[in-house]
């Protein structure tokens, strides 16, 4: 299944598994939007992350308990193709304070988080997450015990 992105409208999804929510599009009343774009994109099937851009959490009452219930009923739906929400901050403090609000969320909703300083780390932490590289066994490794 493909990700349109003109459906979208509160994640960019042209970079595609990484989808980057859009702070400028979560205005009061948003959270159904988002919970339509959230379920198109576990119909997707594929692992993805979320990355927020230096977020500012400010939101209504409403949806953030839309959200909530919704990721409650969903955790292990969404557990198992969101492989990380993450933070893009480039304010080490800044960054710091969303890690440790990440481990809350980490553990209520069971989704890990990463903070990272640039949208680029966030692309590269995407991709070792969506496309991991294959496991080799030992006995794979016969010959390459000579490189230096």
């Amino acid at each position: 299944m493909t990700i349109p992105p003109n459906a979208f409208r509160i994640h960019d999804v042209r970079r595609y598994p990484l989808c980057l929510f859009n702070s400028a599009q979560a205005l009061d009343g948003y959270a159904p939007q988002w919970e339509a774009e959230m379920e198109a994109l576990l119909a997707a099937g594929q692992p993805f992350t979320i990355a927020y851009v230096e977020l500012d959490p400010a939101e209504s009452h409403e949806d953030r308990k839309h959200r909530g219930l919704w990721l409650k009923r969903n955790k292990e739906r969404l557990g198992r193709l969101c492989k990380a929400q993450i933070s893009v901050e480039p304010d080490e403090a800044r960054r710091a304070a969303a890690s440790e609000q990440g481990e809350l969320a980490a553990k209520a909703f069971g989704i890990p988080h990463e903070a990272v300083a640039s949208l680029e780390e966030a692309v590269a932490l995407t991709r070792r997450l969506t496309h991991p590289l294959p496991r080799v066994r030992a006995q794979d490794m016969s010959g390459w015990d000579n490189l230096s």
